[in-house]
């Protein structure tokens, strides 16, 4: 009976933000109960700010259109959002990379009890694809395996794995949003270690999230022949003649 309670339209969150326009006399606080906001595929921005508002976070418009692309994207795929969540959510989507020039365009693993885990990676970088398969001693190792023979058909050298951290909200649902935190260590990096993050009601999709963050970080803005040649052009010049010196 809770959720009598729960606006799940955006539109109606809108409305009690704006005067209670949808106010009737069966109002929650006759009940001794609160208005609730649910966050799936209908909600909105006024959604998000209602349960952002409750839990104390404010954010930028920007940043809170991000967090609502990101809750309507997980309603879309059936996945269950609740308060609790905001915070991992907020946290995957503000340490995401602004350029998106590889993705992990698909992946499957297959565990099971008769032969060793097996999976197979599409992965594309600046729109050209490559795929690979490997098996590994467990799901995410034998992902990465796959995805280390197709990035390096673009010369992409994935850095070794230093941490892998898990952390699960407090609730108790076997549908719940998992965190996963992975420290990659890389001698071409300044700073040595770095660590990405990936937000998924699947453990092995969120690591798989976080993974691809680290792609991203680790890809040059530009192929290589493509700026060597411009270093090239920059390193000429014309004379007043013509002629270049």
């Amino acid at each position: 009976g809770r959720d009598v309670y729960t606006q799940t339209a955006g539109i109606h969150a809108d409305g009690d933000a704006k005067g209670d326009l949808y106010e009737s006399r069966l109002a929650p606080r006759r009940f001794g109960q609160r208005r609730r906001y649910a966050l799936g595929k209908l909600s909105g921005k006024a959604s998000i700010d209602h349960n952002l508002k409750s839990l104390g976070i404010e954010l930028v418009p920007r940043n809170r259109q991000l967090v609502l692309q990101r809750v309507i994207e997980l309603g879309d795929k059936k996945h269950t959002v609740t308060p609790q969540d905001l915070p991992y959510i907020i946290a995957d989507v503000l340490k995401s990379p602004d350029r998106n020039l590889v993705r992990v365009l698909s992946y499957e693993v297959k565990v099971g009890t008769e032969k060793p885990p097996e999976a197979r990676v599409v992965l594309a970088v600046r729109g050209r694809r490559a795929s690979a398969s490997a098996t590994g001693d467990g799901g995410y190792d034998a992902f990465m395996n796959a995805l280390k023979k197709a990035a390096k058909k673009f010369s992409l050298e994935v850095p070794r794995l230093a941490d892998y951290r898990v952390r699960i909200p407090p609730g108790g649902r076997t549908g719940a949003l998992v965190e996963t935190v992975i420290s990659w260590h890389s001698e071409d990096r300044e700073e040595g270690t770095f660590s990405t993050l990936g937000v998924d009601s699947d453990q092995l999709g969120a690591a798989v999230i976080a993974t691809e963050k680290m792609l991203n970080a680790i890809a040059p803005a530009e192929p290589r022949r493509k700026a060597a040649k411009r270093r090239g052009k920059k390193g000429t010049r014309r004379s007043p003649a013509g002629r270049r010196s």
